[in-house]
């Protein structure tokens, strides 16, 4: 589906965006250094996009699988709302967070590349994939954009919503 194609209606009812990370808010490639560090690549473009939301009263969050320290510090960096990682039911963990915040899953955009978040896609009530999710994923979503993993896709996601408002 196209962005045009969709209610707005929809996307002005969000009251908090959740994106997973590998693969959406990176391009989902783990990067080792001669020690043996693991780094991740991260885009400055969705940081802002956190801060616009935040000025708009929009909630942000980040669910994902991974545990990483990595997802902790960037997260806190942007002073993200909700950061739950190591969950690999990520449609029970945005519940908890909407049970938190006095709204329901209607009242969510989701943001997922891979299969574990396809029950969570399903049931949001907005839910976009970047160019590069497997195709059961872009099967699943709303709103499939043009731009991959880590280039930007939560900021471009983070735009449609700030736009109806």
């Amino acid at each position: 589906m196209k962005y045009s194609d969709f209610d707005n209606t929809v996307l002005k009812s969000i009251k908090i965006l959740i994106s997973d990370v590998d693969g959406v808010l990176t391009d989902g490639g783990l990067y080792y250094s001669a020690s043996g560090i693991l780094l991740k690549r991260f885009n400055v473009k969705d940081g802002m996009a956190i801060k616009l939301l935040h000025e708009a009263d929009i909630k942000s969050g980040i669910i994902s699988s991974d545990k990483s320290t990595i997802i902790k510090a960037r997260a806190e960096t942007l002073n993200m709302d909700y950061v739950l990682i190591g969950e690999w039911n990520k449609k029970e963990a945005a519940e908890k967070i909407c049970s938190e915040l006095g709204i329901t899953l209607k009242n969510l955009a989701f943001i997922g590349d891979d299969v574990n978040d396809i029950p969570l896609l399903q049931e949001a009530g907005f839910s976009a994939c970047p160019s590069d999710a497997v195709t059961s994923v872009k099967e699943a979503v709303h709103f499939v954009s043009d731009i991959s993993g880590g280039n930007g896709v939560f900021r471009q996601i983070a735009e449609m919503i700030l736009t109806v408002r």
